[in-house]
């Protein structure tokens, strides 16, 4: 075997090995899950006088679905004395006066709602909710993101939770109001599925730190306090605040019983915007408090299982490094006598990769759903956006390791519980990303990969470059198109 193709298969395999390190260990969260499946979450006691509430609502730019918003909060049932509505507007656009005369309406009708404004959008969201904290004396606060449509028993399902002194945040399921809108939109919910039923669960139950989403969630404010405050040096303030505020002691609790519907993304460059700044501000927490936590008192336990939480992304890096050589170590594996056993252990080492992302996704639906085998089928299309998302989260975890600076970028929602204008919907898509033609380009080398592996009558290994070939194509071409000219909502009648 020649030298170049000695240094390309270990650096081939050895990337393989870390991502199945990371694929095995979606196993040890699915044990985790079902071994404290029973211990679930109940209040210490009842509140015999219900705590005040703020719920603020940040938005910027949020004209299709402000009004839906505010219209759930205010539905929601809990003494109007001790609830307080903060709609905290940073909008440039129209949103402003919809949102006004929205808040001025359910103001004459008795609710304490205010519609406040700042001079400018420093910190973002962060910087948002922090103002509004800041003209607040409520106890608790409930934050909604303007996707979202809270159900009217969240709270009376929630706040008692706070009866312990200990408990500084309780964060609620995501639901998916457009789940069988589109495959994009039915995949995207397979995976917070996976996140949310799974994960969440598994870490709050086995003692673990587990982190706020950014909505759907109710604070302590001494909590928010005392862990410092929302800071704005990451794109995910909610990741950063919970690590802080659990390692000062703060206890949070998951409800996976109670859901908070919200919206999905409805085209792919909106998820992809939506997916870049997750990984960034992961990678960019990782970097703030990854050597804080290992330095601080918490458990082992709880220490290993923040690593794999906060480094997750870096899988991705992994992954584009392993797409480009897969061909040269293809070709190297095909020219040596033992191709036949270093390919079947290429093959078991990608399939502990993914087939607990199988074992994972199932879990999580056939907790979630009584139909779940009806997604089964969509797991391979599920590992090919995995795949294709790859280098747009490869871009994101970069910029945060370089320390590139960009702003909060909003995530389009469109309202598709309604039939839209043109104008509103096609003014809110996710910008097209040039790079979108560099997964384009990933698709035909991969096809060309393919075709070697083909060639040569590897059929299993045919099989998994196909789930490359797929992945990178979809995503690259879905990128590059503009959506057809028609309101997004025109098939609601297909929503879940």
């Amino acid at each position: 075997m020649a030298a170049w193709e000695k240094v390309v298969l270990i650096a081939y395999y050895s990337v393989l090995v870390i991502l199945s390190i990371y694929g095995m260990h979606r196993y040890v969260l699915v044990y985790l899950y079902y071994r404290y499946r029973d211990r679930g979450q109940k209040p210490q006691s009842r509140f015999t006088v219900l705590p005040s509430v703020t719920v603020q609502l940040p938005i910027f730019n949020e004209a299709t679905v402000v009004e839906r918003l505010v219209d759930a909060v205010c539905a929601i049932d809990y003494p109007r004395d001790r609830l307080e509505i903060q709609v905290l507007d940073d909008s440039t656009d129209e949103t402003v006066e919809i949102a006004r005369k929205k808040v001025r309406q359910m103001a004459e009708r008795g609710h304490r709602i205010r519609h406040l404004r700042r001079s400018d959008r420093s910190g973002f969201k962060a910087g948002a909710l922090a103002s509004g904290l800041g003209q607040s004396d409520s106890e608790l606060v409930a934050i909604f993101d303007a996707d979202f449509v809270p159900e009217p028993d969240i709270l009376r399902r929630t706040v008692d939770h706070f009866t312990d002194p200990r408990v500084g945040m309780v964060q609620t399921r995501w639901g998916h109001i457009n789940r069988r809108f589109s495959l994009l939109t039915l995949l995207q919910s397979i995976l917070l599925d996976g996140h949310f039923v799974i994960e969440h669960a598994a870490r709050n139950r086995s003692g673990r730190f587990f982190n706020f989403n950014g909505t759907a969630g109710i604070w302590r404010r001494a909590c928010i306090a005392e862990a410092g405050g929302w800071e704005h040096d990451t794109l995910t303030e909610d990741l950063d605040l919970s690590y802080r505020a659990q390692l000062k002691g703060w206890r949070f609790v998951f409800l996976p019983d109670v859901v908070s519907p919200g919206e999905l993304p409805v085209e792919m460059n909106s998820f992809k915007t939506q997916q870049h700044r997750w990984a960034k501000g992961s990678i960019q927490v990782c970097r703030k408090l990854l050597p804080t936590i290992w330095r601080s008192s918490a458990p082992l336990k709880a220490k290993v299982e923040a690593t794999f939480h906060l480094t997750a992304n870096f899988a991705y890096v992994l992954m584009i490094v392993m797409a480009l050589l897969m061909l040269p170590a293809l070709l190297a594996r095909i020219s040596d006598q033992s191709a036949a056993r270093g390919i079947l252990f290429d093959v078991s080492l990608f399939m502990a990769a993914t087939t607990s992302m199988l074992a994972f996704y199932t879990a999580s639906q056939r907790e979630a759903y009584s139909d779940w085998k009806s997604t089964i089928k969509y797991f391979p299309l599920l590992i090919a956006l995995g795949i294709g998302i790859s280098l747009n989260n490869t871009k994101a975890v970069i910029e945060a390791l370089f320390r590139h600076e960009t702003p909060f970028v909003r995530t389009p929602k469109y309202n598709v519980a309604e039939r839209l204008p043109l104008q509103g919907v096609f003014r809110y898509f996710g910008a097209r990303q040039h790079f979108c033609f560099l997964e384009i380009a990933l698709g035909l080398y991969f096809a060309l990969t393919t075709s070697v592996a083909l060639a040569h009558g590897l059929l299993v290994t045919s099989f998994f470059l196909l789930l490359f070939t797929t992945g990178y194509s979809w995503v690259g071409i879905a990128s590059s198109l503009r959506p057809r000219r028609r309101p997004v909502a025109a098939t609601v009648q297909q929503a879940a």
